[in-house]
């Protein structure tokens, strides 16, 4: 796109072919549509339903699951294959649920954009639809008017826009179209442009459409949008490795138990069948779906505590989150203006309470209330002042910094409604970026008195006296350099700082030359505070490991100095500004974003840099963000997180989770939920896991000794579908356990299997068959009925599964600590499970379905003793596994 920020307006107007008088002509105006097309934001390709389906069935341990069901059916084993189809079919619908719901980011962005915009064409001043500008049309400019598109101003009359959605800037930003730029200029420093979808909020101007559509700011940011990926989820990675592993080691297992029964000279069809019976053993077909309601319970969990999940996965993403890369303004702060500091000529105070709350007082460093001592300065900034303060409803109407005046004068008892009744204002000078002042004429007990407030270095040019402790005396030159002193002090601690100022006139028909020999009342030092639970919350992250990293478009100063109250760097540290990231090739910055933790006056494309440096570095990335300016490094982080009430509908559609109180605290939360929620995932899949190898291991020793298969593929289907998916449900509604802050993020690219889950699996799958096959032989030899042996087998088996999830409950903690029946879910899973199982051995109607028969009380008696050793299986697994 082409840049006017460091062009004249002669030179602009030059360039664009225009005459500013004149505007456009209708015959110019269709040449530039035919060359440069509509004003319009563009889309990316959008995927069919099929596509989506068909991403979904490309995952290896469904493809497994479908050649499986193929067999089955081809087999005549018409039941199982048709349950496992439906295990498919049911996770394909809920994939392509999730993936239907993506971003509509795009969409809100368009309609972000201005409806209408006034146009001089033909000498006339038209309003037309904003998607018909061309570059080259010269647009009128009023307060409250949305700009239409990427323009040079060429003329602005007391004109502030607001930008924070587009540059994260926390106030509106004063233009001045006779400025001339250097190359080098950052987006929010560009005080002579203006772009498409910001908001006039002060003043009048006229501007000069210099780029359209995808050729603005805005499109940049939608081509961004229309660029950025949606990347597979730590978790997402971890199941599909572990599918690909589980798939590759079920046709192994198939393969060697076909081959040794060929060797033996089993029957063929026997050997086939004793394989199938494996691979439905091998794959927990309940997997997908336990972690798919896990996830889906998580979101719900999320909500008390303010967050909405948009993204199943992005649940167990927040708890692998290594470094919080968060927007300062309304996140970390609470964008509200308020005066922290006042100097009234001999005496710097502190202004107390925070916001807009009405609570506070103005104090000394003892903390004695001290009103009456800054009483004239309050009054001059609130009467010289056009906002206005709802105490009830703690919100202002009007421009931020006017509004925390009002808020500190009532902090003082003065009322602005009260107090404009009493001293009425019967003139004013407004406020404009050249002087940097505002002036009001007011009626004050039979004088005629001018407020001023403004800038410190212009009110002071124009003071000739000074105001203190109620005495008017000459303003020295060493009082004018205390004055300035105090100002830079107040400046260095990112504080916006305002004079105020008065004199007496003798007509109230002021004009520029009456701003002369005023007398000076005092400053005011005014931040957008950090928020006080934001502090609380950082500590916490230092606690956990993780990293914060403010990123933001507002001053450096002004973010160094949040970042040292918040406790995000230390008192020596240094922010980045955009410019010099971009003086930075990758390799650079990836060195750099290791040790730097504030970063200011940043543009969308720095955000994206900086979070895919993060990434780079091997971290888990949570970005935050509220402005249209968020939305693509919200899509390029592992996990971005929207403002529910400031954010834009745009930062809200890209990102994957909504804080609906916009409080970073909120974030903390949720990465301790979901912590808490990648533990269960764990216990959810070393439950299932040591399940089905506990089941190979049962049938295939019981083939390399050559006895018959102690279960058949119905029981085994049986077994993974009803009593081990619905345990599994429930340890995946754990609560947390404690000190779940107080450890270090895990590793992103260890497996979710690590080595000890994976010693754990494999002791508790020997204690698992152990049990089973002894039951199975009891059985056999005992009674000489396979049917027995194998309906013992399955019943031990079960009841075994059963008693160990009640161990599952937690990977370190022995049952015989814990709260054994806390989980109510389990405790009703158990139940069902005990209930299902009974059913199938001892009702008649369900026996032929399980190929199960009535057992005596021996043997049952001998299944539920059996039953026993998997749990201390469980328990010797946690003590040894290490």
């Amino acid at each position: 796109m082409k840049q006017y920020f460091n062009k004249s307006v002669e030179e602009s107007t030059q360039d664009l072919d225009v005459n500013i008088t004149q505007g456009l002509s209708t015959k110019d105006v269709e040449a530039r549509k035919a060359k440069f097309g509509e004003n319009a934001l563009q889309g990316g390709k959008e995927k069919s339903m099929l596509e989506m389906a068909l991403e979904q069935l490309k995952d290896f341990l469904v493809i497994i699951l479908v050649v499986a069901a193929v067999v089955s059916i081809a087999l005549g084993e018409a039941l199982e294959g048709v349950v496992i189809l439906a295990i498919v079919v049911l996770n394909t619908i809920l994939g392509v649920y999730q993936e239907n719901k993506a971003s509509n980011a795009l969409k809100a962005l368009k309609e972000m954009a201005s409806p209408h915009a006034k146009v001089l064409r033909n000498g006339k001043i038209e309003e037309i639809a904003s998607k018909d500008v061309v570059p080259g049309d010269v647009v009128i400019l009023d307060a409250g008017d949305y700009i239409p598109a990427d323009l040079r101003l060429i003329e602005s009359v007391n004109l502030k826009i607001d930008e924070a959605a587009l540059t994260g800037e926390s106030v509106p930003v004063e233009k001045d179209s006779s400025v001339i730029l250097d190359d080098e200029a950052s987006l929010g420093d560009r005080i002579n442009s203006a772009y498409m979808g910001t908001v006039i909020t002060y003043g009048r101007g006229r501007g000069l459409i210099t780029n359209i559509g995808m050729e603005t700011q805005m499109g940049n940011i939608a081509n961004m949008l229309n660029t950025s990926t949606d990347e597979a989820t730590p978790l997402q990675r971890k199941l599909d490795s572990l599918g690909k592993t589980l798939g590759i080691i079920c046709i192994a297992i198939c393969i060697i138990i076909f081959g040794i029964g060929w060797m033996r000279g089993d029957n063929m069809f026997d050997s086939f069948m004793n394989a199938v019976a494996l691979a439905v053993a091998a794959i927990p077909e309940g997997l997908t779906v336990v972690v798919t309601v896990v996830l889906a319970m998580g979101m719900q969990k999320m909500v008390k505590v303010n967050a909405i999940i948009k993204r199943l996965s992005a649940v167990e993403t927040l708890g692998s989150t290594t470094v919080i890369c968060s927007d300062k303004t309304g996140t970390l702060t609470q964008n509200k203006m308020t005066i922290q500091k006042m100097y009234n000529g001999s005496e710097i105070f502190d202004v107390t309470g925070t916001g807009y709350s009405p609570e506070g007082n103005i104090v000394d460093e003892e903390g004695t209330i001290r009103n009456e001592d800054v009483a004239r300065t309050l009054d001059i900034i609130v009467l010289c002042n056009d906002a206005k303060f709802n105490s009830s409803e703690e919100s202002i109407i009007g421009d931020p910094t006017e509004g925390a005046m009002v808020v500190a004068a009532f902090k003082a008892g003065i009322d602005k409604d009260a107090i404009d009744a009493k001293y009425p204002r019967v003139q004013e000078i407004p406020f404009d970026s050249t002087r940097k002042l505002m002036s009001t004429v007011h009626d004050v007990d039979g004088k005629t008195l001018m407020y001023t407030k403004g800038a410190p270095d212009e009110l002071l040019r124009r003071c000739d006296f000074v105001e203190i402790s109620g005495e008017v005396i000459e303003l020295s030159d060493e009082k004018r350099e205390e004055i300035l002193s105090v100002n830079q002090q107040f400046a260095e601690n990112a504080l916006r700082v305002i004079g105020a100022a008065y004199r007496e006139v003798d007509d109230i028909h002021v004009s520029f030359d009456d701003e002369k020999h005023l007398v000076f009342t005092g400053l005011v030092g005014m931040i957008d505070p950090p928020r006080e639970e934001a502090k609380d919350a950082i500590d916490v992250c230092k606690h956990a490991g993780i990293q914060v990293k403010m990123i933001t478009g507002d001053h450096k100063i002004t973010a160094t100095a949040i970042g040292r109250q918040l406790g995000i760097v230390g008192d020596n540290a240094v922010a980045v500004e955009g410019r010099e990231i971009d003086e930075m090739d990758d390799a650079q910055l990836r060195e750099v974003v290791k040790t730097v933790n504030v970063f200011a006056r940043v543009s969308p494309e720095h955000k994206v840099r900086l979070v895919d440096a993060v990434r780079d570095n091997g971290n888990i990335v949570a970005m935050t963000g509220d402005g249209v300016n968020d939305a693509p490094s919200l899509k390029h982080a592992d996990i971005g997180v929207a403002m529910g009430i400031t954010g834009t509908d745009v930062s809200k559609e890209a990102a994957d989770m909504i804080l609906t109180d916009d409080n970073f605290a909120s974030i903390v939360n949720a990465v301790s939920e979901g912590r808490t929620i990648y533990s269960n995932i764990r216990k959810v899949v070393g439950f299932l896991l040591s399940c089905n190898i506990g089941e190979i291991l049962v049938i295939f020793l019981a083939m390399i000794f050559g006895l018959p298969a102690p279960l058949v593929p119905i029981q085994l289907l049986a077994i993974n579908l009803i009593t081990d998916a619905f345990p599994a449900f429930a340890l995946g509604m754990e609560k947390a356990e404690e000190g779940v802050m107080d450890q270090q993020p895990r590793d992103p690219n260890e497996s979710i299997v690590d080595p000890v889950m994976r010693n754990s699996v494999i002791v508790q799958s020997i204690f698992l068959a152990l049990g089973t096959l002894t039951s199975f032989l009891y059985g056999l030899y005992v009674h000489d009925s396979i049917e027995v042996a194998q309906t013992s087998a399955f019943l031990t088996i079960v009841l075994g599964e059963l008693l160990r999830a009640y161990s599952a409950r937690s990977e370190h903690v022995s049952i015989f600590k814990m709260n054994i029946f806390e989980n109510s879910y389990l405790n009703k899973s158990v139940l069902v499970s005990v209930i299902f199982v009974f059913a199938a051995v001892f009702i008649p109607f369900m026996q032929p379905i399980f190929s199960t028969t009535t057992l005596q009380f021996d043997e049952l008696a001998v299944a539920v003793v059996f039953a026993i050793i998997p749990l201390i299986g469980g328990e010797f697994a946690k003590r040894f596994a290490k």
